[in-house]
């Protein structure tokens, strides 16, 4: 069974995670190193800088009542 367009998207706009876990030079120490890599274009930090965002507000009801039912 496949992802759905939806969920492909979804998965696309979320944060690269990579771990990796290594011992020091000296030996001493264990080193866990975590980045967090986030892809958006570059549009988006334009209009971010420029002010132009507009906030925008929604109501979450529907939604809630699609999740009750």
């Amino acid at each position: 069974m496949g992802l759905t367009t939806k969920k492909e998207d979804q998965l696309r706009q979320m944060p690269i995670i990579r771990c990796s876990v290594s011992k020091s030079k000296d030996g001493k120490y264990i080193v866990q190193r975590t980045t967090i890599t986030h892809i958006k274009p570059t549009a988006y930090y334009e209009a971010v800088l420029a002010g132009k965002m507009a906030v925008v507000e929604e109501s979450i009801e529907e939604e809630l009542q699609l999740a009750t039912v």
